[in-house]
């Protein structure tokens, strides 16, 4: 008969109390799946008397994570502490170094370290596993590593903060302004304890940074990311990107392109009536482009108890299974060194700004855009009883760094009275 699988936990919050309760729960069938037992030797946390709403008794408890990584009875290390640096990468690098393969949740951790860890590992004959630790429930990473193995990827794009796509979904649904719906997360716990995290971008950036990595086997390089967040997304904006057929989206997408590697994290419109417009509260979804497969949409739940404790096990079946992968799918060796492009894929923009209410004001913002080769869609202005006017302008094509030339041309027209907002529109 197989040995069991042992595992050493570290990390006992939301995630850790889920995988523990689906090895107790679950225990026969996943033995059914993987044909040996799958057991805890030790476990830990911060706090050995938080109750957990799960039974540890049975299992040694260790304060230092890096013994737990380190213990003769552990086959696999299992990290759900978080943090890109401090103990979670000092445990993994234990656990590396004593021959233990490591499942992880850890995308902050992967998204900054994961070359050198992935490198790490397989010079071992280890594995690095992290299926949880992009779009929680979704089994992304295995689609691309495995599923779609044998296609050429074009393009991923996704939502992958279900924080973020909550409040914009609250936003639009319930007619409140960003604010009002930032202070309802924060007192339901949806934000992260430094909530740019979630709502810069940050968070959602760190996953497709790992998916890119894949996709495109590339070093993983975040520092290369464009990233923006929704703190500059107002009501204005969603009520009028519905009045547009549109929905406001914290979208990702990378591609491969002749000049580089594009990964931007930043708020787009997208069609209403499209998956990832229709695409409600903190569901995520990742939509993948392959040459032979072409277009495969996954949509499930980004985060929770639940989906991502489902997703960590994943790893750790695959490996009671004697499945083993190289980290990234492809030997971290060979990763290429890839150039980081700003992309350059024109689209139409959706801009707003206030302007200060004297004559040739607007005249002065269309001259600015038209020197810049950007033609205007539509534009609005809005009825006003202040010293600034709101206006509304929807471009034609062009591209970013067009429409940057045109912002910084706008700051000299002395006739701003605020920063402009600027939106990418996806026709996805």
């Amino acid at each position: 008969m197989a040995t069991p699988l042992r595992l050493g936990i570290a990390g006992l919050g939301t995630v850790g109390a889920g995988v523990v309760k689906i090895i107790q729960g679950h225990a026969d069938l996943l033995q059914m799946r993987t044909g040996r037992e799958i057991t805890i030797s030790a476990v830990s946390a911060r706090s050995r008397s938080q109750d957990r709403g799960v039974d540890l008794s049975g299992y040694d408890w260790e304060d230092d994570p890096v013994a737990l990584a380190q213990r003769d009875d552990v086959d696999v290390f299992v990290e759900l502490m978080g943090g890109e640096d401090g103990p979670a990468k000092a445990a993994t690098e234990a656990a590396l170094a004593a021959g233990k393969d490591v499942v992880t949740a850890n995308k902050a951790m992967l998204a900054i370290h994961g070359q050198a860890l992935a490198e790490a590992a397989e010079a071992k004959d280890l594995c690095l596993r992290y299926e949880a630790a992009v779009a929680g429930g979704i089994p992304v990473i295995k689609a691309l590593t495995e599923g779609l193995a044998g296609n050429q990827i074009d393009r991923v794009m996704g939502v992958m903060n279900g924080t973020c796509n909550y409040m914009l979904t609250r936003m639009q649904d319930a007619g409140l302004d960003y604010q009002t719906v930032f202070a309802e997360c924060e007192e339901l716990g949806y934000l992260e304890a430094d909530p740019t995290l979630d709502v810069g971008g940050i968070d959602a950036g760190h996953k497709l940074a790992i998916l890119a990595a894949i996709a495109f086997g590339a070093k993983v390089n975040f520092a290369g990311m464009e990233i923006e967040g929704i703190e500059s997304i107002t009501i204005d904006d969603i009520e009028q990107a519905a009045d547009m057929g549109y929905r406001i989206k914290l979208l990702g997408v990378a591609q491969m392109t002749g000049r580089g590697l594009e990964t931007r994290m930043s708020p787009c419109l997208v069609p209403d009536n499209s998956p990832l417009g229709q695409l409600e509260a903190a569901t995520n979804m990742v939509v993948l482009e392959g040459d032979q497969v072409g277009t495969v949409v996954m949509r499930g739940a980004g985060a929770g108890e639940g989906p991502t404790a489902s997703a960590v096990m994943s790893d750790i079946v695959d490996l009671a299974r004697g499945t083993r992968l190289t980290t990234f799918g492809v030997p971290a060796s060979e990763l290429k060194d890839v150039r980081p492009a700003r992309s350059a894929t024109p689209a139409p923009y959706y801009l707003r700004m206030e302007l200060m209410d004297k004559p040739g004001a607007l005249a002065k913002i269309s001259a600015v855009l038209g020197d810049a080769g950007i033609s205007i869609d539509r534009m609005r202005q809005y009825g006003h009883e202040a010293a600034t006017a709101p206006v509304l302008i929807v471009t034609h094509k062009a591209t970013r760094t067009a429409l940057d030339e045109a912002l910084g041309a706008m700051d000299t027209t002395g006739v701003l009275a605020s920063k402009p907002v600027a939106i990418r529109i996806e026709n996805v």
